[in-house]
């Protein structure tokens, strides 16, 4: 029944993040949000009356949100780079690999580390990619919360892309 998620905006329209469907359905029944959009072929039904199943809410009150940025970790790496080895494409075993290894002063940063298949990454050894003749199939980059949650926040609802910028 609730197997699906619900983009919620902040009182600017920005999007702010994706929730199941009972947390968008706690903030529109307590009136902390109004619904945008909602799924025209579903609603949920009380034995008193029956209320659309929300794609889009929008906070009612202004939420301040610090600067948002996407938390530096290994599952968001391999979502970063759609879990592929940015040196050979390959999708088993994957790990992550410093760019430039860290006793060489490389550090643990979105620009330095990528997803590399066991393989690749022994191949690659103590070296740079230069230096092992290895080149990236793409260059590594700090994700922008809109884009991260456009592009790696799973099943993109066509309500939902005007306010992710598609």
């Amino acid at each position: 029944m609730f197997d699906v998620n619900v983009l919620i905006l902040n009182q600017d329209y920005q999007p702010l993040n994706v929730v199941d469907v009972r947390k968008s359905l706690m903030l529109l029944f307590l009136d902390k949000a109004e619904l945008i959009h909602d799924y025209p072929d579903r609603s949920i039904r009380t034995v008193m009356s029956d209320y659309q199943y929300p794609s889009v809410i929008r906070l009612k009150k202004y939420a301040r949100v610090p600067f948002r940025f996407i938390v530096l970790s290994r599952k968001n790496v391999l979502k970063r780079d759609g879990n592929k080895c940015q040196y050979c494409g390959s999708t088993r075993d994957l790990t992550i690999d410093h760019i430039i290894p860290r006793s060489r002063g490389g550090d643990d940063s979105w620009e330095n580390l990528v997803t590399a298949c066991n393989r690749c990454n022994n191949k690659k050894g103590n070296r740079t990619p230069r230096e092992a003749q290895m080149p990236l199939l793409s260059k590594p980059y700090r994700p922008s919360h809109i884009v991260f949650l456009r592009d790696y926040g799973g099943r993109i609802e066509d309500s939902w892309k005007p306010y992710l910028y598609m």
